[in-house]
C-alpha cells in the first residue's frame, strides 16, 4: 500500500478522533462510575485493537454534576470521582506514548455556581468579580407595576423580585433567568441554574480563561472541543427573542429564535483570542460545538488572516434523515460551501445525542460507519459505535439527565441518559465496565450486553467490531482517503439514486470508489464510463475481487470500497 504520512497535513487532519465519555467507559474503582485510571486501563484497545488516532474526554474537573461535568467548579484540577492530576498526567503521557493525541472538554461559557469566581460574585453588587457573571435587575410583573406606581412597592430591583428581565430560555427548560434572594437581582443561565453565564464582555473573563487553555496545553494536551462555542456572547441591550414561526410546539426551547443568545458576531474575536493561544503551541487544535446551517457554520473557520476553529464540528449527519438522496444533497453542499482552507469534518454520535445504530437502524450502522470514515475530512467517533451498541431504555427511576429531570412530559425526546451508558466489554456481569460484585451502576447496562460487547465480537470474524477495525486500517494505509479529493457521483437508474450514494475520493493516481446502499432491497448500479473495479472492503466483510461496473448488484444494507 501506499506510503501515507504527508507532511502537509496535521494529525487532526489525517486522524480519527473517539470521544470518550469517562462517566461510561471503565470503573476501576467499583463506585460504579468510570475514571481516568480505567481509561489507562483500555489504552490499548484504543491504540492497538482500533487503531484510532486520538481521544476526546468529556469534563473530567471538579463539578457538583448537575449536568455531569458541564458544570465546572474548578477548571485546573480533576475531580476525585475520575481520580487526580497525577492519574490524568499519566493517562497523558501513556496515550502519548501509544503515538495518540489527547482533547480535552473546555467549558468557557459557564462555570458552576459552586466556583469561586461565582461565589464571589454572588456574594454583593460591588465584589470585584460581580461583573464576572450576567447579571439583571428584575421586570416589573403587572402587580407590581400597578402598586409600583401607586407607590406601595417598587417594581423592580431591590424593591422585589419582578419578573425575569426578559423571555430568554434555557436549553434544560424554564427561563434563563434565576433570581438571587441576596442580591436581589437576577442572573443569567442557559442550561440548569446551577450554571450561570460568564460574562465574556469582561476582559477579565476572557483573559481568565485563555490562562485555563494555558494551563492544560503547558501540561501537554493536544486540543479542546471547545463546548457551546457560540453562545459565549449576548445581546449587550438583552432584548426579548422573537418567537419561531417554524415551531413545531414540541420542546418549548424551540418556540424562541434565538437571534440574542447565539452566533453573536463579537464571538469571533473571542475565538480569533482563543486560537492564538493554541497557534502559540505546536501543533494543537480547537473543534467548536455548534450546530449550524452551512452559511452561518463556515464563519467559525474565521479567515485566512483570521484563523478561528481548526474544525467547526459538523454534526448534519446526526440531525439527517437517513435517505441517500438526502444525505449526498447534504454532502455536495457542505463540500461545496466549504472555504478553500477549510478541513471538512463529519460526525455519526456523540453524548448529546441518540446512539448511531438505533436512529439508523442495526441493518445500515455499519453502511453509516463506512461513509464516516470514507468522507473527506476528520471523522469523530463515540465510544461504543464500534460494537453498533444501541440506546438503552432508562427506568423512571435511573433517569439522571437535566433536561428530562425537568422536563419529564418530553423526557423521551430530550433526556440523554439512553447514548450515555457504559461500555460494554466482556459477557459477565456489568459487560466488564465494573467489577462482577458491584451493585450500583452510575446508569443500566444494555441488556444485549452478552452478545454485544468487544470479547465477543473479536473472537467472530465478521462481527461489527472487526468490520469497523477493518474499516479503519483500511482508512489509514490509503492515502485517496487520508486526504483525496471528493467527488459523488451518478449511480444510474431512478431506483439507484433514491437508494445509493456513490462518491469517489483521489489522490494522485491512487482512486478508489465508495457505493452504498441506504435501501433494504438490492440495487443495480449502472457506472459504464469506469470500467472494472476491484472490491477493497465490503460491509458484510464476504466479498472481495473484480467487479463490472457498468452492471453492478449492491446488495441489501451493504456498502462497498472498490479500487478503480
Amino acid at each position: 500500500m501506499s506510503n501515507t504520512s504527508n507532511p502537509n497535513y496535521h494529525w487532526w487532519q489525517t486522524g480519527v478522533i473517539y470521544q470518550i465519555y469517562p462517566r461510561s467507559y471503565q470503573d476501576s474503582n467499583g463506585d460504579g462510575v468510570g475514571d481516568l485510571p480505567g481509561i489507562i486501563q483500555c489504552l490499548d484497545y484504543l491504540s492497538e485493537t482500533l487503531g484510532m488516532n486520538a481521544i476526546w474526554l468529556s469534563p473530567i474537573y471538579p463539578s457538583p454534576m448537575h449536568d455531569f461535568g458541564y458544570d465546572v467548579a474548578d477548571y485546573t484540577d480533576i475531580h476525585p470521582l475520575f481520580g487526580t492530576l497525577a492519574d490524568f498526567d499519566r493517562l497523558l503521557d501513556e496515550t502519548h506514548q501509544r503515538g495518540m493525541k489527547l482533547m480535552l472538554d473546555l467549558v468557557p461559557n459557564h462555570t458552576s455556581d459552586e466556583h469561586p469566581w461565582f461565589i464571589e460574585s454572588r456574594s454583593s453588587r460591588d465584589n470585584p468579580k460581580r461583573d464576572w457573571y450576567i447579571w439583571r435587575d428584575g421586570l416589573p410583573s403587572p402587580i407590581r407595576a400597578e402598586r409600583s406606581a401607586s407607590g406601595d412597592e417598587a417594581g423592580r430591583g431591590v424593591g422585589g423580585e419582578g419578573a425575569p428581565p426578559n423571555n430568554w430560555l434555557s436549553h434544560f427548560g424554564g427561563p434563563a433567568w434565576t433570581y438571587d434572594e441576596g442580591t436581589k437581582q437576577y442572573y443569567l443561565h442557559q442550561f440548569v441554574k446551577q450554571q450561570p453565564d460568564l460574562n465574556y464582555r469582561n476582559p477579565d473573563v476572557v483573559n481568565a480563561i485563555l490562562d485555563v487553555m494555558r494551563f492544560w496545553l503547558d501540561r501537554g494536551v493536544d486540543g479542546f472541543r471547545v463546548d457551546v462555542i457560540g453562545l459565549m456572547m449576548k445581546d449587550p441591550e438583552f432584548r426579548d427573542e422573537p418567537p419561531n414561526p417554524d415551531w413545531d410546539g414540541v420542546k418549548p426551547f424551540d418556540s424562541l429564535d434565538h437571534i440574542y443568545t447565539a452566533n453573536l458576531s463579537e464571538v469571533h474575536d473571542l475565538i480569533l483570542q482563543m486560537r492564538a493561544v493554541l497557534d502559540s503551541y505546536d501543533d494543537r487544535m480547537m473543534v467548536g460545538e455548534t450546530y449550524l446551517p452551512n452559511d452561518k457554520l463556515m464563519l467559525y473557520y474565521g479567515t485566512p488572516d483570521k484563523l478561528e476553529c481548526h474544525l467547526p464540528f459538523n454534526f448534519q449527519l446526526i440531525l439527517a434523515k437517513w435517505n441517500a438522496a438526502g444525505v449526498h444533497k447534504m454532502v455536495d453542499d457542505y463540500e461545496a460551501a466549504l472555504p478553500s482552507d477549510g478541513w471538512p469534518n463529519w460526525v455519526l454520535g456523540n453524548h448529546d445525542q441518540h446512539r448511531l445504530a438505533t436512529r439508523v437502524g442495526s441493518d445500515q450502522a455499519r453502511v453509516a460507519n463506512m461513509l464516516l470514515l470514507t468522507l473527506r475530512g476528520t471523522p469523530t467517533c463515540y465510544y461504543g459505535d464500534e460494537l453498533g451498541m444501541e440506546n438503552v431504555a432508562i427506568p423512571p427511576e435511573k433517569i439522571q439527565d437535566p433536561p428530562a429531570i425537568n422536563q419529564p412530559e418530553i423526557a423521551h425526546l430530550v433526556g440523554r441518559d439512553p447514548e450515555r451508558t457504559p461500555m460494554q466489554w466482556d459477557d459477565s456481569p456489568n459487560a466488564g465496565f465494573a467489577a462482577p460484585e458491584v451493585n450500583d451502576l452510575w446508569l443500566p447496562i444494555a441488556p444485549n450486553y452478552k452478545e454485544v460487547n468487544v470479547a465477543n465480537q473479536l473472537n467472530n470474524p465478521r462481527s461489527f467490531l472487526n468490520y469497523f477495525r477493518k474499516l479503519l486500517a483500511y482508512r489509514k494505509a490509503t492515502p485517496a482517503l487520508l486526504w483525496g479529493s471528493y467527488s459523488s457521483i451518478d449511480p444510474g437508474s431512478r431506483d439507484a439514486q433514491k437508494n445509493c450514494f456513490v462518491f469517489e475520493r483521489q489522490a494522485d493516481d491512487q482512486r478508489l470508489l465508495v457505493v452504498l446502499n441506504f435501501s433494504p432491497q438490492d440495487q443495480k448500479l449502472s457506472l459504464p464510463g469506469l470500467g472494472t473495479g476491484r472490491i477493497a472492503l465490503s460491509t458484510n466483510l464476504d466479498r472481495a475481487g473484480e467487479v463490472n461496473l457498468a452492471d453492478f448488484n449492491l446488495r441489501a444494507n451493504e456498502g462497498c470500497i472498490i479500487g478503480l
